[in-house]
This record gives C-alpha cells, structure tokens and sequence, in this order.
C-alpha cells in the first residue's frame, strides 16, 4: 500500500463525504443559481450560502458578500493582481513566492508595473524590517505567501502587515499552504483580500477556490472577467454590488457543494487541532532526520515557524531519481523538482537541483512517517 505525501500538491484523501456531496448535486439538484426560483435552483442557492458562511467563520471576517468563489488559487490572485495594478505601478512580494503570483507579475512587468522581493536566508526565514527600503513613492500593493510551498517555513505576515498599514498599503495573501493547516485571520493579520484554494488543506475538489476582500480594497480592484450574473439583467454592464461584480459566469456547484462539505469537517475537526496533529508528525520526520547522511533539510526546525512541507535535497544525487525510487520500492508518494518556485529555490540554494518533498495531511499518520523515513535512510546511505 502507498503512502501518500503530497498534500502540498492536493489533499489525499478528501474529507469523507465530499464526493457524495458533489455527487447528490449533480444526480439529484443540477439547477443554477441566481437565474431560477423552483426549488431545486433554492437549495442549490442555499448550499452556496453557507459555504460563503463558512468560509468568513473558518477566516475571520464578517460580510458573507465579501467571500467571493473562484476557479481556484491562481484564478484568484490574477483577479487581485489584474485588477488592482497599473502601469508605472510598484508591488513588493517575498522572495519565496510561487508562480501563481510570479507569472501574473511578470506578465505585468512586461506593462510596467515594477517589483521588489523581500530576501530571506537560507532557510527561508523572512526578517519583516527588511520590507522598509523596499517602499517606494509608487509602491501600491504587498502581495505575499503565508507559508513557502517548497519548505514549509512562514512569513511573518502580521509583523509586514502592520508596517504596511502605517503606510497606507493593502496586503494580498496567499494562503495555499495554510488555509486548513494553520490559523488564518484576515482581520487579525491586517489583510486587505485573502486568496485560498479549495483543494489543498481545505480538503475540498479541485477547481474551487475563493477570495475573500475588504470592503474598501474590493472597490478598487476591476473586475477581470465580466458576463453574465442572473442579477441586474437589464443592463450590459457589470452589478456594482457584491459579490456579482466578481462572479460572473456559471458557478461550479457541484465544487461549491464539496467545499462546503470539507469546510464542515475542517471546522469540526478544529484548525488548532489539525495543526497539532500536523506538527506532531512533522517533529517526528526531522528528528528522524538525524543521524542521517547525505541528506539536507530545506527550510527552518522551528516548528512554530513552519507547516507540514518538508523538503530534502539529496546530496550527490538527482532528486528526480529519489522520488521515482521512493516510489517504485518504497510506495512514498511525494513530489520532486522545482514546485512552480523557481526564485524559492534560488533562495534555499537548491536551484536547479530542486528538492524532494514530503507535504503531510491529516490523514496521515505516525506509521507513514516512520515509513517515510525507513525509505530516506535507505536511499540516502546505500
């Protein structure tokens, strides 16, 4: 039997019930919302909702007209990114970012808004004073992971936070490797949106994710996409109200169905206790790590300064060889290369190389990491 390892990917498996959630819309629902009355579009209407409920419950906001689904985490950053800077335009990120916010900055620079990284040494860890030179006149948007996806190690999020609203400048989160593992609360960190996918530590389906805004940046963010939204249909032009002006389109019900479904069991479980689970099996993997030769922890052993990512750089052989390994002979299911964060890597010293990386979930349990480690040991000393 495998041991699957990837959650930093997608969580594995889902929480129970949220494939029969999904599959009891699509068998026995199946309306839209927002265009019809009958009853089954008022159910549907209904789900929907509560999963907005949820959301602003589990991340510490209020205004359920805020919460705003999207096709998931990339879909959402390039709507704040899209639609919030401008040409001649400075946004500040971390030097550990992902190519769901690189990509669309870069794609930006190419319009001439600017960009400055953060630096971080070499274990990932951010010193949040190092912001201060970077703030430029022009300088109108901060825009950071809340965990690094290739090691694991946070960002001091609420310390850049509090530096920014001295200043007047909104901070975007991504919380791709948080939402789910650790506690995330807008209004306590200071944050101006909040960008999570569904999939990952909120055990939800792929392609469903959400944003969630203040009511002051939301008006200063433009629509990406326009179309269709059931509401003020009189007009050809986009609703000025939330959450229409930013969900236009037909929504994926049956993934709004399975996140609400997962957001129920990670709010029942409780996030304190996920992530003590979390913790606990990570302590247990880098302490197995000692004694180990020719294998280099990526990223901090401070356990309250990271999440259950764990990433190691074979020494003296190729990772991507490792990984087919630690598959075929050992059933460890984990991912292996440069994980969409190519600056990240440059910053851990692990470019080009890349990394072997062991993401926990939940379900996972003392025996896989001890499995884990078994197969480590081997691969790494014979």
């Amino acid at each position: 039997m495998s041991v699957y390892l990837d959650n930093g990917a997608t969580s594995f498996p889902k929480a129970p019930g949220v494939g029969e959630a999904m599959l009891d819309y699509v068998n026995n629902i199946g309306a839209n919302v927002n265009r019809s009355t009958y009853e089954a579009s008022s159910e549907a209407e209904m789900v929907l909702i509560e999963c907005r409920e949820r959301l602003c419950t589990l991340f510490g906001t209020e205004d359920i007209t805020h919460a705003v689904f999207t096709p998931g985490m990339t879909a959402g950053l390039n709507m704040l990114l899209k639609g919030f800077l401008s040409p001649g335009d400075h946004v500040i990120v971390s030097s550990l970012e992902h190519n769901a916010m690189m990509r669309p900055i870069r794609q930006l620079e190419a319009q001439g808004v600017e960009f400055s990284r953060i630096p971080a040494d070499s274990r990932g860890i951010t010193d949040p004073k190092d912001i201060l030179p970077l703030i430029r006149p022009n300088t109108r948007l901060v825009a950071i992971m809340h965990a690094s996806n290739v090691c694991g190690t946070l960002l001091p999020v609420k310390e850049i936070s509090d530096i920014c609203r001295e200043r007047g400048l909104p901070v975007i989160l991504d919380a791709a490797q948080t939402a789910g593992h650790y506690p995330v609360n807008m209004k306590e960190l200071g944050l101006s949106a909040l960008c999570v996918p569904g999939h990952k530590g909120l055990l939800g389906p792929q392609g469903i994710g959400a944003l969630m805004l203040d009511e002051e940046f939301a008006k200063r963010v433009e629509p990406l996409i326009s179309g269709g939204t059931g509401s003020a249909s009189d007009s050809e032009l986009l609703p000025p109200y939330m959450p229409d002006r930013f969900e236009s389109g037909t929504p994926n019900m049956a993934g709004i169905y399975g996140l609400k479904y997962s957001l129920g069991f990670v709010e029942g479980r409780g996030i304190e206790a996920l992530r003590a689970h979390e913790l606990a099996l990570t302590k247990r993997f880098i302490d197995g790590l000692d004694g180990i030769a020719n294998v280099r922890l990526c990223g901090t052993r401070q356990l309250d300064r990271r999440v259950g990512v764990i990433s190691l750089d074979f020494i003296g052989q190729d990772n991507a060889e490792v990984a087919f390994r630690l598959e075929t002979e050992f059933g460890i299911l984990t991912r292996c290369g440069l994980h969409c964060a190519p600056n990240a890597h440059k910053t851990l010293s692990t470019f080009p190389q890349g990394t072997v990386r062991f993401s926990l979930g939940f379900a996972n349990t003392e025996e896989d990491v001890d499995r884990a480690l078994e197969a480590v040991r081997r691969l790494a000393e014979g």
